[in-house]
Parts: C-alpha cells; sequence; structure tokens
C-alpha cells in the first residue's frame, strides 16, 4: 500500500556484509508493510528521460521506463500487478486502487478492459511471467522465496492514451518503448 524507499545507489561499491545489511533492513521494512497495509508497491525509477520533447530534467531520452509492482497480493492468493510507464505517484495510485479491489475479493483478470477510480486511462491486464534470467519483480520474488523455475504469478497493468489506445494499436501515441511490448 505504501510506495518503496530509496535504497542503495546503483554503481556503488559495498561490500558483502553491507549489502546483507541493507537487505535485512529492506526484508524488514517490506515484511512490516505488508502486514500493517496488506502490500507493498515497489517503484524502480527509469534511467531515461520520458517527458514532453524539450524536458528540462537533464536525462537523455529514452532508455529503460520506470515501473512498479505490487508485493504481497499473492498473500490474498492473487496474481501481483506490475506497471511500466508511469511516475511515481501515479503508478501508485494505480496499484494501490487495484489492490484495494483485490482486498475486497475481486479476482482481476484479462477479460476487458477497465477504468480505475474514474481515471483517464483504460487498463488491461495481461500475463506476466517473471522467469528471465534477471528477475523484475525481485522484491516480490524476494519475499515469496520464489525461483526463476516457480516465479510469483503477476499479471502487467497497461494503460491507454489519451483516445484509449494500447500500445498494440494502430495510433497509439505515447513513445514507443514506454511501455514494452507484453510476452
Amino acid at each position: 500500500m505504501t510506495s518503496g524507499r530509496f535504497g542503495m545507489a546503483m554503481g556503488e561499491t559495498h561490500t558483502p556484509v553491507q549489502l546483507q545489511q541493507w537487505l535485512d533492513q529492506e526484508d524488514a521494512w517490506m515484511r512490516e508493510t505488508v502486514r500493517r497495509h496488506g502490500w507493498a508497491v515497489q517503484y524502480v525509477d527509469g534511467d531515461g528521460c520520458w517527458g514532453p520533447p524539450r524536458c528540462g530534467c537533464g536525462r537523455p531520452r529514452g532508455g529503460s521506463p520506470p515501473f512498479a509492482y505490487t508485493v504481497g497480493l499473492f498473500g490474498y492468493d492473487h496474481a501481483e500487478l506490475l506497471v511500466y510507464g508511469l511516475g511515481q505517484h501515479a503508478a501508485s495510485s494505480l496499484l494501490n486502487e487495484l489492490g484495494e479491489q483485490v482486498r475486497q475479493g475481486e479476482q482481476l483478470g484479462s477479460d476487458r478492459p477497465l477504468r480505475v477510480d474514474g481515471g483517464p486511462h483504460l487498463v488491461v491486464l495481461v500475463p506476466f511471467r517473471d522467469d528471465g534470467d534477471t528477475p523484475v519483480l525481485i522484491s516480490a520474488q524476494r519475499f515469496y522465496q520464489a525461483t526463476r523455475d516457480r516465479p510469483v504469478p503477476a499479471l502487467r497493468v497497461v494503460w491507454s492514451d489519451a483516445g484509449g489506445r494500447f500500445p498494440w494499436e494502430h495510433g497509439y501515441d505515447l513513445p514507443a518503448g514506454l511501455q514494452p511490448s507484453p510476452g
């Protein structure tokens, strides 16, 4: 229900002891957050700019898009949820709204587009299998002690552009790569 915290900076050098201490603190925070709220939202910032043309953020255009995912919905016998291409606040709001639906007993599926909390975009859920060489849902896999062969089940939340079109539809007007192709 709350969004992931700041962690160790990528590219910094840490001793194995420092890394283990950090992981222990993250594990404790995650357990407490899931216990208190039912789930957590882990946000991972992208490494490039996905803002409007001439954005003043100073980051190079493109790169890896930001993403966020839930940790704890599997405890409700539901797949975890993953969304790409949204800022931290928007991603957390979307995933928390869907998480509340799960808490109320709804099994979210890929049968139809949804409008979440009267928001401007439609969303559709597609299966996501986190069994690559480097897991995407690292905190969820760690929390549930999942393996590459038996990853935590997940659904990808794909959101539409302002015209209601999804990335695989003709005329989709957001940058290619902001939401990687499902599959």
